[in-house]
C-alpha cells in the first residue's frame, strides 16, 4: 500500500477547489460542462443530497444515476422532464452502482421514457438478488454475523425492523440491460467516455472519463468532503473490500489525470483528484494504526468502533451501528489477510481479535 513520492509529494502541493458554485434547486439544472448539466434530488438521510447528471446524447439524454424511488423524487424527477430536459428524449439510464441513492429510480425513469439500463454486470445482478431479498425477517446466517462481531438482542432487534428498507425505496428494474465493461469507451452525444471500474464500496463501480472535457463523474468511488464506505456484508463475511478499495484508489491514479474537473454523487464537484486520492489511503493508513495500537488487547468487532470513527456509536441508530460494523470489519479482513491479525471465536458465538504472537 504504497503511494510513489513523486504522486504524494505533488498532491501535497495541490489542495481541492470547488469551481461550480451553488448547486441547483429541485427542479432545476446547472450547466458544468459543455453537455453536462447537474441535477440534484433530496435524500432522508444525513448526506441529504445525490448528485445527478445529465448527458447531450445527440437529439436526446443520458442521465447518470437518479436518486431513490420516493413520491418527492418522482415530483422532482416529472418537472426536470417537463421543464428543463424537455425536448430531448431519454435515451439511456447509466447507473454507477447499486445503492439505492443511484438506482432506486432507474425502473421508473427507463420505464417512463423508454430508454435502456445500462450497468455493469455485478452491479445489476446484485441489486436484482438485494431487491428478491425476504424482507419480514433477519436470516440465521444475518443473526450469526452481527452476533459473532458482539451485538446483543437489541441491536439485532433494531436493525430487524428495517428489513426492506431498500425495496420500498428501489423501482423494480427492467428485465434487461446493456452491460458495461471496465475499459469500454461509450459515445455520448459525440465525445467519448472510457469506463473505469473501481471496487470496495460497491462490487463493479463504474466511473465515466472523458478526455476531451477533461472530466470524471466518480459516483461514491471518490468524494471531496466524506470517505465512502467500505464494508463486510453478511453475504460474503470474509470479504476483503479494503484492500479492492486502496487498489481502485492506485487505479484512478495511474487511469486518470489529476487536473481533471470531479463530479461526484455526494458534496460538490471538485478539482484536485490525485490529492484527494492520496488523502483517501492516508486516511486508511491513520485506521489500520489505530486499530493495531487498540488490538494489543482481545477485542471485539464492537470494541473497536471507539478507534475508528469520532463520536458514540449506539444501537440506537441501526443504520449507523451496522455501517460501522462492515467497516470495521473490512479493516479487520484486511490485517486477517496480512496475517497481522488472528482471531478466535468463544463458546458464545462471539469472535474475539488480537495482533497476531
Amino acid at each position: 500500500m504504497n503511494t510513489p513520492d513523486s504522486i504524494v509529494a505533488a498532491a501535497a502541493r495541490h489542495g481541492l477547489h470547488y469551481p461550480c458554485g451553488d448547486p441547483p434547486g429541485p427542479g432545476q439544472v446547472k450547466a458544468v460542462a459543455p453537455g453536462v448539466l447537474w441535477l440534484r434530488m433530496a435524500l432522508p438521510s444525513s448526506l441529504q443530497h445525490i448528485n445527478l447528471w445529465a448527458l447531450e446524447d445527440d437529439d436526446g439524454w443520458t442521465i447518470v444515476d437518479t436518486g431513490i424511488h420516493a413520491p418527492e423524487v418522482v415530483r422532482d424527477w416529472e418537472a426536470l422532464l417537463a421543464g428543463p430536459l424537455a425536448g430531448r428524449p431519454v435515451r439511456r439510464v447509466l447507473v454507477t452502482h447499486l445503492h439505492a441513492d443511484h438506482v432506486g429510480m432507474a425502473g421508473w425513469l427507463t420505464r417512463r421514457s423508454g430508454g435502456r439500463l445500462w450497468m455493469t454486470r455485478l452491479e445489476y445482478l446484485t441489486t436484482l438478488a438485494m431487491a428478491g431479498e425476504d424482507a419480514t425477517e433477519l436470516s440465521p446466517d444475518g443473526v450469526a454475523f452481527y452476533r459473532r462481531a458482539g451485538w446483543d438482542d437489541d441491536a439485532i432487534a433494531r436493525y430487524g425492523a428495517r428489513l426492506g428498507r431498500f425495496q420500498s425505496i428501489v423501482h423494480p428494474l427492467p428485465d434487461s440491460y446493456r452491460r458495461i465493461r471496465d475499459g469500454e469507451t461509450l459515445r455520448i452525444g459525440g465525445r467519448d467516455w472510457r469506463v473505469v471500474v473501481g471496487a470496495g464500496h460497491c462490487p463493479e463501480h463504474a466511473c465515466l472519463y472523458s478526455e476531451d472535457l477533461r472530466l470524471l463523474i466518480s459516483g461514491d468511488q471518490v468524494l471531496p468532503r466524506i470517505s465512502s464506505n467500505v464494508s463486510v456484508q453478511p453475504r460474503e463475511p470474509d470479504a476483503d473490500p479494503l484492500a479492492e478499495w486502496v487498489a481502485s484508489l492506485h487505479k484512478l491514479l495511474a487511469a486518470v489525470p489529476s487536473d481533471v474537473l470531479v463530479l461526484p454523487s455526494h458534496n460538490e464537484p471538485f478539482t484536485g483528484l490525485h490529492a484527494r486520492l492520496v488523502a483517501l489511503e492516508a486516511s486508511v493508513l491513520r485506521k489500520l494504526g489505530k486499530l493495531r495500537s487498540a488490538l494489543a488487547q482481545p477485542c471485539r468487532v464492537v470494541d473497536l468502533f471507539a478507534a475508528l470513527f469520532a463520536g458514540p456509536m449506539t444501537s440506537d441508530d441501526a443504520m449507523r451501528y451496522s455501517l460501522a460494523t462492515g467497516e470495521t470489519l473490512a479493516h479487520l479482513n484486511y490485517l486477517l489477510n496480512l496475517g497481522e491479525v488472528e482471531a478466535e471465536e468463544d463458546a458464545s458465538g462471539v469472535v474475539w481479535y488480537r495482533v497476531s504472537r
